[in-house]
């Protein structure tokens, strides 16, 4: 077993199923020693468990758990590329959006769950530059969308 499966299994996590694309697009491309996500849902079990704004009908710590779950999606994409995580080299860069009331201010609180969670998965290699923006609506009314760029070790399959 990888050591990155290893320590998703110290924290009670699994790498879920690949999710589906809601579209003519894949879920990760890689490109030299780089892989790209596409915009990942919290969707478990093929579904969203909640949708809906940010400040009026998802609280603070749903949406942190949404977009943590968000991150783990997006692991899933990115294993399906280059099949052991511990070929990544470092978390380059995570996006996030978040479907916001309009005064609901704390984007960055919201995606501080992937940002922890990389953190607690990859250590130092978990660091990441970082966008956290508030839209007013995203694809099947998700709280939370989440893009993720790996450097990763190795050929280009």
């Amino acid at each position: 077993m990888s050591k990155t499966l290893e320590r998703l299994s110290e924290l009670g996590l699994e790498l879920p199923e690949i999710a589906t694309p809601a579209g003519a697009y894949v879920p990760a491309l890689r490109t030299g020693n780089y892989v790209y996500t596409s915009g990942q849902l919290p969707v478990v079990d093929g579904k969203l468990p909640a949708t809906g704004h940010l400040g009026t009908d998802v609280d603070l710590d749903t949406g942190y758990q949404l977009a943590r779950t968000a991150g783990l999606n997006a692991l899933a994409a990115i294993a399906g590329v280059i099949g052991d995580l511990d070929k990544i080299v470092r978390v380059v860069k995570v996006t996030g959006f978040v479907n916001s009331a309009d005064d609901f201010t704390q984007q960055p609180a919201v995606i501080n769950g992937v940002s922890e969670l990389y953190g607690e998965i990859f250590g130092d290699r978990g660091q990441h530059a970082r966008s956290a923006v508030g839209v007013n609506t995203l694809p099947l009314g998700t709280p939370v969308e989440v893009e993720v760029i790996v450097e990763v070790s190795g050929d280009a399959a």
